[in-house]
């Protein structure tokens, strides 16, 4: 295949695009649509969420307080009405996955049971176990497949966006198993690719989440939003980065130091374990820095404790925990603590769009987390994100849906010459170059490493513009590594390189609108400017893609009825 045509195309296939391409086929049944996966969508990401999905479902809970709490924990930067409308249409989906099979937990009584989570003020979380990704996941993927409209291009490296005018008009990608380039045409892109945690070196991260989506947008003149807002977990295994879940936390383990100390009593005292991710990642920091923290092979860490929960429950309702335990530093949580350490985790940040999943590019849009709408701000709390992966979803699709009904297809112009400049740029280009000084693994770890120093819990203004000019010297040194690999067919390193391009991207946006935001606020730590600053810097950061350092401009809040206030837990 050298090329194919579609009214959709979703890039990525995990949860977002996924829900979005359901949606999108429900709403317009004549539209065909393309789920184009660098990676078979069952291994996408989102099979690694543990924890749960938020959702209003009980008398005790109300919409008023799911706003509030999301709004308290962005550091009040979230935008309102987009929290509002989000909000609003959890239950729904919560219901719809219910139908479409997925098997969340029950309590004894039948209903759908939830679960406690950081910064909630009530039991919202909803739940499978401790492997809910993984029971979505399947569920829309099997739901998928009753669509004939639906059609998946697994395995196919999506490496630029065509545009006709300067609407959206398809993709270029890489065909992994057959070795060629690919022009999928199409009237609409959706952009689904996840996260771009693997630009940090200790990630909960799978190692596809490189920023594809993300890096897109930006090259296609999209802004990326509030991207210097990075969620580092705080319960993450050293040596690894595999997550632990939060649902530890909320089915009432405990962080505790060297000196068995339940130690957030300092920190976040009313709510101690289940403070949000940005309080406790900071507050493990502290006990770290200040010498009450355990010493192991991989530093230093604290002891996550299960063991007063009892056997029964953590095999009933955390058997993954136990499982990741075992398997990966060789303890059993019934008996002994699981050392954690807190790890990259989630970017609030992305392609700058509004509910309806829109960009400023016409047919171009994006959903999950490599969208920023925004309703997570400066600090996402736990659970709200498979959430937002499935109702802007099912906006996203119904609204792209909406626009290609209305919209005429491309030429074809465009995708001919888009081919043409991207097979002189990947194969004359990077495959042709001989090998060097210069290895993708090499400036991949440095770049990882300096984001970790400079670009991670805690910043300066020293350490911001060291790291912004290090990444324009990383981007120079990229230009020079060559691929030892000559084949075509399933040539990993010649994708790692094209991943590793689009870390670079996203990584000098983040850095960047770091450097700018003189406040701290939410996950974004600057111990030269400890204070949040409502006067400035209430306010989103849009990056744009620029010659040389990126073009940083400043957008309101939305604020509809709540108004900011100090954030104390």
């Amino acid at each position: 295949m050298d090329r194919a045509t579609y009214d959709v195309v979703v890039v990525g296939g995990g949860a977002a695009g996924l829900r979005a391409a359901i949606a999108a086929a429900e709403a317009n049944p004549a539209a065909s649509i393309a789920i184009v996966s660098k990676v078979y969508p069952m291994r996408s990401h989102t099979v690694s969420a543990e924890g749960g999905t938020a959702a209003v479902l009980r008398d005790y809970d109300s919409f008023d307080l799911h706003c509030f709490d999301t709004i308290k924990g962005s550091d009040y930067l979230a935008d309102q009405d987009a929290v509002e409308f989000f909000v609003s249409k959890c239950p729904e989906e919560i219901v719809q996955l219910e139908h479409w099979g997925c098997p969340w937990s029950r309590d004894p009584d039948g209903r759908v049971s939830q679960r406690a989570f950081g910064g909630m003020s009530v039991k919202r979380t909803v739940f499978a176990a401790d492997k809910v990704g993984f029971h979505i996941l399947h569920a829309l993927f099997q739901t998928t497949m009753k669509f004939d409209n639906i059609h998946r291009l697994d395995e196919f490296f999506v490496t630029d966006l065509i545009r006709e005018g300067n609407a959206a008009a398809g993709v270029t990608a890489l065909d992994m198993r057959g070795g060629e380039l690919v022009r999928i045409t199409s009237k609409a892109v959706v952009l689904a690719t996840g996260g771009c945690g693997r630009i940090y070196e200790f990630t909960t991260n799978g190692f596809i989440k490189t920023g594809d989506g993300m890096a897109l947008a930006y090259r296609a003149g999209v802004a990326l939003k509030d991207m210097e807002f990075v969620q580092f977990h705080p319960t993450a295994l050293p040596g690894t980065g595999i997550l632990i879940t939060e649902a530890a936390r909320g089915e009432g383990g405990y962080l505790i130091n060297k000196d068995g100390e339940r130690f957030l009593k300092r920190y976040v005292p009313e709510k101690m374990e289940l403070g949000p991710r940005d309080i406790l990642s900071r507050s493990i920091m502290s006990e770290i820095r200040e010498g009450r923290a355990f010493d192991g092979p991989y530093g230093h860490y604290i002891g996550l404790d299960l063991r007063h929960l009892g056997e029964g429950t953590i095999n009933t309702k955390l058997p993954m925990v136990r499982e990741l335990a075992e398997k990966y530093v060789g303890i059993d949580p019934v008996n002994e603590l699981i050392p954690v350490r807190p790890g990259q985790h989630y970017i609030m940040g992305g392609v700058a769009t509004n509910a309806r999943g829109e960009t400023s590019v016409p047919g171009l849009y994006a959903v999950g987390e490599t969208a920023c709408v925004s309703i997570n701000g400066a600090n996402r709390l736990g659970s709200n994100s498979l959430s937002e992966c499935l109702v802007f979803g099912t906006s996203t699709g119904r609204a792209v849906a909406e626009y290609v009904r209305k919209k005429d297809w491309p030429s074809g112009a465009a995708a001919k010459e888009a081919v043409l400049a991207e097979e002189a740029r990947i194969y004359d280009g990077f495959l042709k170059r001989e090998r060097g000084s210069e290895t993708v693994a090499g400036v991949r770890k440095e770049m990882q490493q300096l984001m970790e120093r400079d670009v991670g819990i805690y910043r300066t203004e020293a350490g911001l513009r060291e790291a912004c000019a290090r990444l324009v010297s990383l981007r120079e040194r990229f230009a020079g590594i060559g691929i030892a690999d000559k084949e075509r067919v399933f040539n990993t390193e010649l994708t790692t390189v094209l991943e590793l391009d689009y870390m670079l991207e996203v990584a000098t946006a983040i850095a960047h609108s770091a450097l700018g935001r003189e406040e701290s606020r939410g996950a974004h730590s600057r111990t030269d400017f400890p204070k949040r600053d409502d006067a400035r810097f209430l306010n989103h950061t849009l990056a744009f893609r620029a010659d040389g350092a990126p073009r940083i401009e400043y957008l309101p809040v939305t604020i509809t009825r709540w108004q900011p206030a100090a954030r104390v837990y």
